[in-house]
């Protein structure tokens, strides 16, 4: 039966002297940022602040030099992550390409498409959505419906991709259409192209969330004609290849730090001499945080020795979303303190937001139930 590999790792000298720079810049960036902002952890969409970390070498740190990558290792950029995260930098604009678009061009994509996009998402220059969920599909993703059909000069599609975050604000989107139906075998036939969301036949329709906020979207397909130099891959293996991108959209820390900034107003809401049960309350936190931390750490060195830590990181992913979203009700059942949106102090506010969003971490990167599917066949449990 197979097991975890999880294996206590440190972080080399390089990696850590690195650490104190990412904090200067930090430190300055974020000088005016409030606490409920910084809330929004790698939410926050600023495309001037992606273009500074681009300047800086921060974005497509392990890539090759040359398609605009630093060859870094993935140790350091695991400290860059960090530190952006724990800060509750505006993230957003740069995040899915560096995280996950640009490592699936690296691994799938041409070598013309390489060249035509990665310099420019290491610049921070581009955002890109992700076009994999559709009405009706839910968490089996095998089984969208939105058509790609070859015709002279590309492919025609149409149909429907739902919850696609930023779509209003992104540049392109590696989106999954079926290319051909086979009977019975809905994994076959499925196909990655990159989407340019300003092509006509595509219209963003938004999604507003119950916290009054827009980032989902609703991307509709009709006669979008995709050139054929935007197939990524093969034309049919794209079950293989989004099942790999998934797996470098659920291995970095994002997985258990959005809730971090309301940990910090409580350390602060508490003081130097915090009561007992705001103590273990907080030794709590920081127990979990730690634990986790090594985890992803451990993930993290195994992405460095070119492993494939797929069954980990839906580990990491499971045990932090849950993690997330415990701290803002057991925040609120230690204070006592209202949630706010808009108004009250700084720590109710984020609060509030956290109150507000927390539900949707688990539902972000594959819900419980599809992780712990996975954790299953991973172990032989099914």
């Amino acid at each position: 039966m197979a097991t975890f590999n999880f294996q206590l790792s440190t972080l080399p000298p390089e990696a850590e002297a690195l650490r104190d720079e990412v904090r200067t810049f930090l430190k300055q960036e974020m000088a005016q940022y409030r606490p409920a902002e910084r809330a929004r952890s790698w939410g926050g969409f600023n495309r001037d602040f992606s273009r500074r970390m681009g300047e800086r070498g921060w974005i497509g740190m392990t890539w090759p030099k040359k398609y605009g990558g630093h060859e870094r290792t993935a140790l350091e950029r695991y400290v860059v992550l960090e530190e952006t995260l724990a800060a509750g930098a505006p993230v957003s604009a740069h995040w899915v390409a560096d995280r996950q678009s640009g490592p699936l061009l690296l691994r799938f994509g041409t070598e013309e498409q390489r060249q035509r996009f990665l310099p420019r998402i290491s610049r921070g220059e581009l955002a890109f959505a992700i076009g994999m969920s559709e009405p009706d599909s839910g968490s089996d993703l095998a089984s969208i419906r939105t058509r790609a059909e070859k015709v002279s000069d590309g492919y025609k599609v149409n149909g429907t991709k739902i919850w696609t975050s930023n779509a209003h604000l992104s540049d392109y989107a590696i989106a999954l259409f079926r290319t051909k139906v086979v009977p019975d075998k809905k994994h076959e036939g499925l196909s990655q192209f990159l989407v340019d969301l300003k092509s006509p036949g595509i219209s963003i329709r938004p999604i507003i969330d119950l916290a009054g906020g827009h980032h989902f979207n609703e991307v509709h397909f009709q006669d979008c004609l995709v050139p054929d130099d935007m197939l990524v891959g093969k034309d049919g293996e794209g079950w293989k290849q989004v099942t790999t991108e998934l797996g470098f959209e659920r291995s970095g820390p994002e997985r258990y730090l959005s809730s971090l900034q309301l940990v910090i107003e409580l350390i602060r809401e508490a003081g130097k001499e915090p009561g007992e049960r705001a103590a273990a309350l907080i030794g709590h936190f920081t127990a979990h945080l730690v634990t986790l931390r090594q985890m992803s750490l451990s993930i993290a060195t195994m992405l460095q020795a070119g492993q494939n830590p797929n069954l980990e990181a839906a580990v990491v992913k499971d045990v932090g979303t849950t993690f997330e979203q415990e701290i803002p009700e057991a925040v609120h059942a230690l204070t006592g303190a209202e949630p706010h949106i808009g108004s009250g102090t700084e720590f109710e506010k984020t609060l509030g937001y956290l109150v507000q969003h927390a539900p949707s971490f688990s539902l972000r990167g594959g819900t419980r139930e599809v992780l712990r599917g996975i954790i299953a066949r991973g172990l032989g449990l099914r």
